[in-house]
């Protein structure tokens, strides 16, 4: 038994040993990419569709609340009833509409993300191979320290075709 478990210590050494670990960070990459400016622009486009949408059920709201003050006077218990529960739907479908906006934002930006994650990822996956690495990790803001050896994110960027100044890699 004592020796079923040295052998496996040398055999996870042994894998360990061949492993070689690279990182990059694809915010920074995403940044870079011409197609971003498309991104925001389509993503601008989309948020402004939505403030009219909700601008619209506001609209209808204060109309119909509007409404109700001035003919309140006028109105039968039943008629008040049916009015306010108009108003109080609409209400809580102007709630609704708000809440979800910044989730049917994130769909529309991870859509609009997809090809260029697409992109990044062949790109990772030549540079990665070409430079023997099997493991690549996501840099983020936890990462204290990195061998720039082991920085794959300048051979991404060059492998999508963009390039970047001196400065903006010391910068990265």
């Amino acid at each position: 038994m004592k020796f079923l478990k040295i052998v496996i210590f040398f055999i996870g050494l042994t894998t360990f040993a061949q492993s070689k670990v690279g990182a990059a960070d694809i915010d920074y990459i995403l940044s870079k990419m011409p197609e971003m400016e498309t991104v925001r622009t389509q993503l601008e486009t989309y948020a402004s569709q939505l403030d009219i949408d909700l601008n619209k059920k506001i609209d209808e709201y204060k109309v119909l609340a509007e409404a109700y003050k001035k003919g309140e006077a006028n109105l039968t218990p039943e008629e008040k009833k049916t009015k306010q529960t108009e108003l109080l739907t609409l209400d809580a479908d102007i709630q609704k509409f708000q809440q979800n906006g910044a989730k049917l934002m994130e769909i529309k930006r991870q859509e609009y993300l997809q090809p260029l994650y697409k992109k990044i990822g062949e790109a990772l996956d030549k540079v990665a191979k070409a430079q023997g690495f099997t493991q690549v990790t996501q840099t983020n803001q936890d990462l204290i320290y990195l061998d720039p050896n082991y920085d794959l994110t300048i051979p991404i960027l060059t492998e999508l075709g963009i390039t970047i100044t001196a400065d903006e890699e010391e910068g990265k």
